[in-house]
């Protein structure tokens, strides 16, 4: 199994553009798809962006064209560089990883992704 853990996360101000970063150890790094989830208070957890083990990328509509997913498969870690931050992107991000290798297509369902790390809390102030 694979371990997750995210960092990078804190109080930033509207307009701020952190970075998130989630370092994984364990199994094969490289060979799988991973994602970045969210969960605001009282809210479901949303998909926000994938990336396939292979480079292609899918988003969220909520942040589409703000945040970027980019990976380093040489430190096995994957990031999520966030733009123009809003309040309502508070929430706790998760990093996860897919259940299965060398996936075919980037998947947004909670439910594919098999190992999660215990997430990071963003904060944005009005």
């Amino acid at each position: 199994q694979v371990q997750l853990v995210e960092s990078g996360g804190g109080l930033v101000q509207a307009g701020g553009s952190p970075r998130l970063s989630c370092a994984a150890s364990g199994r094969t790094f490289s060979s799988w798809n991973m994602g970045w989830f969210r969960q605001a208070p009282g809210k479901d957890r949303d998909f926000v962006a994938a990336i396939e083990w292979s480079g292609g990328t899918e988003y969220a509509d909520s942040v589409k064209g703000r945040f970027a997913i980019s990976r380093d498969n040489a430190k096995n870690t994957v990031y999520l560089q966030m733009n123009s931050l809003k309040p309502e992107d508070t929430a706790v991000y998760y990093c996860a990883q897919d259940r299965l290798p060398f996936g075919r297509t980037v998947r947004r369902a909670a439910a594919d992704f098999g190992s999660w790390g215990q997430g990071t809390q963003v904060t944005v102030s009005s």
